[in-house]
């Protein structure tokens, strides 16, 4: 079927369902960000496939709802296609309530697969249709019974995450969420997001694409914890280790019924963002709900000695896949072999499986050259696959799941001699990630609060970025994990504690032309406290690899950022060399030479203050 094909059949399904409009997502029952292929219903009815986006279809019209990190990408690939593109973000682009508010008429009907919607936006775009008289039904999975050969749910088995890599045992776990429980006034929480549950249960497993989770639900009470998953994915030896630690195990089709029968007057934690609108629709209405961020996504964001220090031996194995890559790279360019975005993509990848307790890929590579640079989140294709030239600009945002821990890191080199606007672009966005890294904080500050800490070096040249500064960074889980972040106008009340590992990555676009964006990951630690002021925060950098020296303007460098640039540059030389042979080290020293420094003032050393540990 085309997409025209699939389109009309879904239209043919709303006529006999009497649903006048109907919301089509890539969200699975979760609300995960990447979803196995089952669940992509709205890249199938569409064609559009990055990760974000919502198609709305009337008996009229298709329309498209994406962000910045997509428009160029959406313009590509609906080029033929009769569907509309909504920018969020832009002024004159509707939301979908009023889209829907504008094309539809008092009484007629609004459908969306309940399973696939989260009761937040369910609320909100619920009483957004009252409003004028129009009804939402969250009853129909019109993919369902059009979508003929869809996929089955996944079936891959999980295996234990063992306590030397998670720090922490099932029971300590549990003990912390009930403890959390009290605190937050609740007698339950609903687990619905994979990593949550992953985390909670020391379980891994392969049903996502990059995030090493298993399809699976979890309940936890004062009184006991259930695990709702197929028994097939579940080995006996971690059957075993689940119920020493007093757990339980249904069938996770149950998870609804069992929702259903929960005792009247329970007060349920549910993350409204997480948690589908069926879940809500399942709770016995003398239950209530606590609303927010769950225990288990508080505690996992924070993470331990064991978790931290594992995430130091995981950089160190992805800087080393990372220097045989680009050195790899480089020879290939200068010796005038074929290298595309997706056999140099591939070539990453093969470096990285390389490395002990490697598992996938954290994110799909964004191998980005000259102006697919400027596509924020572009995946190239067959199509798209640009042969790379020992020329320009070549943007690279990848990351892989080890065992003991999660990467992710962007860079940005110079495949010839770089334009003059290269380095100035270049040298703004490196200001920009080098501020927030040095940023020293009150204990209790919000992500939303130290975005400009960044953006502000961009705002000066009159440029900006339109995506986020920081997300959160799982532990052999998600890439992108909450409830931390930095974002503009980020009304995220989580202030960053000490243990959270966080993203750094500014950026800057020029279509047509090239993108620029430069990615650190970095974990929260105590700074010093002050008698007067309080406890302070900052920054301690985790990735390791090598920033492009040639790419620099050093003299729009203050004295401080050439410092922090220099010490940043020895230690990734200092940290990766011992795991490097004589030319790959040759290779990384030249890399990091610091040549710039010759001519600037000898650097001071760093003084880490009173630290409190």
């Amino acid at each position: 079927m085309t997409t025209t094909d699939r389109l009309f059949s879904l239209r043919e399904a709303m006529k006999r369902q009497q649903l006048d409009a109907y919301i089509l997502t890539d969200s699975d029952p979760h609300l995960s960000e990447y979803t196995a292929e089952r669940w992509k219903v709205r890249s199938w009815f569409s064609g559009f496939t990055g990760s974000m986006g919502t198609l709305v279809v009337t008996a009229n019209k298709a329309s498209l709802w994406i962000d910045s990190r997509y428009f160029l990408q959406a313009e590509i690939e609906l080029s033929d296609v009769d569907i509309e593109i909504q920018k969020i973000g832009i002024a004159e682009t509707p939301s979908i309530a009023d889209f829907l508010r504008t094309e539809l008429f008092e009484g007629q009907t609004v459908g969306v697969c309940g399973q696939t919607y989260s009761i937040a936006l369910a609320r909100s775009l619920e009483t957004n249709l009252s409003k004028s008289g129009i009804r939402f039904d969250t009853s129909f999975d019109l993919a369902e019974g059009i979508w003929e050969d869809r996929p089955a749910v996944p079936d891959g088995s999980c295996f234990l995450h063992e306590e030397k890599y998670s720090g922490k045992s099932v029971s300590d776990k549990l003990y912390e969420i009930r403890a959390q429980l009290e605190k937050d006034e609740a007698d339950a929480v609903a687990l619905t997001a994979l990593d949550d549950i992953a985390w909670t249960f020391n379980i891994r497993g392969t049903d996502i694409a990059y995030n090493p989770v298993v399809i699976s639900y979890g309940f936890v009470s004062k009184k006991e914890s259930v695990l709702f998953i197929d028994e097939k994915k579940v080995p006996e030896e971690i059957v075993g280790y689940l119920q020493e630690a007093g757990v339980s195990f249904l069938d996770y089709d149950a998870f609804l019924p069992f929702l259903s029968q929960l005792p009247d007057g329970t007060n349920l934690s549910v993350d409204p963002n997480k948690a589908n609108i069926a879940l809500l629709n399942a709770i016995p209405e003398s239950c209530s709900l606590v609303e927010g961020f769950t225990s288990v996504t508080r505690l996992k964001s924070i993470k331990n000695e064991v978790e931290i220090e594992g995430i130091r031996n995981a950089v160190i194995r992805d800087g080393v896949a990372l220097t045989k890559f680009y050195m790899w790279l480089e020879q290939s360019l200068r010796d005038g072999e074929r290298v595309t975005e997706r056999s140099a993509a591939a070539k990453l990848s093969e470096f990285r499986a390389g490395q002990d307790l490697y598992l996938m890929d954290s994110f799909h590579t964004i191998c980005a050259y000259a102006e697919h640079g400027a596509i924020v989140h572009y995946s190239a294709t067959p199509e798209s696959d640009a042969l790379i030239h020992p020329e320009g600009l070549l943007l690279i945002d990848s990351g892989g799941q080890y065992l003991d821990g999660t990467t992710d890191i962007t860079r940005t080199i110079a495949l010839g001699t770089p334009t003059d606007q290269m380095k100035e672009d270049f040298t703004c966005v490196l200001k920009a990630m080098v501020s927030l890294s040095k940023c020293k904080f009150p204990e209790g500050t919000y992500g939303g609060q130290l975005d400009v800490v960044a953006r502000k070096h961009l705002w000066d040249a009159g440029l900006n970025y339109l995506h986020g500064t920081s997300h959160g960074v799982g532990h052999c889980l998600n890439v992108h994990e909450g409830p931390q972040s930095i974002r503009l106008a980020d009304t995220n009340p989580t202030s960053l504690q000490i243990g959270m590992v966080l993203s750094n990555e500014p950026g800057l676009y020029r279509t047509g032309e090239y993108g620029i964006r430069i990615e650190n990951m970095m974990l929260v630690r105590d700074s010093y406290v002050s008698a007067d002021f309080g406890a302070f925060l900052h920054f301690d950098p985790l990735t390791l690899f090598y920033i492009d020296e040639r790419l620099l303007l050093v003299p729009k460098l203050s004295i401080s950022e050439v410092n922090w640039l220099y010490r940043y540059q020895q230690r990734v030389f200092g940290r990766l060399r011992p795991f490097l042979n004589d030319a790959e080290g040759l290779w990384l020293r030249r890399k990091t030479s610091c040549s710039f420094m010759r001519h600037l003032p000898a650097p001071r050393r760093h003084s880490p203050g009173n630290s409190r540990r």
